[in-house]
């Protein structure tokens, strides 16, 4: 399988996403918008996998190359690839499928439980996931859930955390593919954020989850792919 990998930044890679691939078999390529990379064509891969970054997805003006994104993934969905975002890219999903994104009310970065919906616990894609799971969080935005996605998890401070739209395509607003290669990374290169507040952590605290938080995280990320191979 082929899998193709959207990256905005450097420091966010597709980490455990990359280790799953290798496992697994497939092939992972990876188109650094932030290097005015070529867009490469729909035919070449059965999978988009979209990362995260520090910018919105309304900063178009900013990065002229967000607009090319969003018709690229739209397209995907369309052509009924497997599409599955991660933070900034659940993000450019949601807006690709026509829902808002907008500064969610509150940052929320650190370690926080997510939690399943009810439709999220009767989902195929999520029967491994357990009912509420610590993951990493490191973000400033949210989205409204897209015409015709299921909601599948929510957290403390942000409604919208996972949906599903169609057979194929999953919106992961938190990271699961964090590994502590990744947290010391964003750490390092946005630690300027880490402004006191109730659901922001301190760099102690984001660079202090043990072994098993990262093993509960890929197991649960792990499943998802699988399920999703399935499909």
């Amino acid at each position: 399988m082929q899998i193709q990998a959207f990256t905005h930044v450097p420091f966010e890679d597709p980490a455990a996403i990359a280790d799953w691939a290798a496992q697994r078999g497939h092939t992972l390529n990876l188109t650094p918008f932030y290097t005015a990379a070529a867009v490469p064509e729909l035919s070449t891969f059965d999978w988009l996998v979209i990362m995260g970054g520090p910018m919105s997805v309304n900063d178009e003006a900013l990065y002229p190359w967000l607009a090319v994104e969003k018709q690229l993934i739209a397209a995907a969905i369309a052509a009924n690839k497997t599409v599955v975002g991660v933070c900034l890219g659940a993000q450019l999903i949601a807006a690709a499928l026509g829902a808002q994104v907008r500064r969610n009310p509150v940052k929320e970065i650190g370690w926080f439980p997510i939690e399943l919906t009810a439709a999220g616990k009767q989902a195929h894609l999520f029967n491994r996931m357990p009912p509420t799971l610590p993951v990493f969080h490191w973000h400033g935005d949210t989205f409204e859930l897209p015409q015709n996605a299921i909601q599948i998890a929510r957290s403390a401070a942000c409604e919208q955390q996972i949906f599903q739209y169609g057979e194929r395509v999953i919106g992961l607003q938190c990271h699961l593919e964090s590994t502590p290669a990744t947290v010391a990374a964003i750490v390092a290169h946005c630690a300027d954020e880490l402004q006191p507040a109730r659901f922001v952590q301190t760099e102690a605290q984001l660079l202090a989850a043990d072994a098993v938080c990262y093993a509960e995280m890929e197991t649960a990320l792990f499943a998802l792919l699988d399920q999703l191979a399935a499909v």
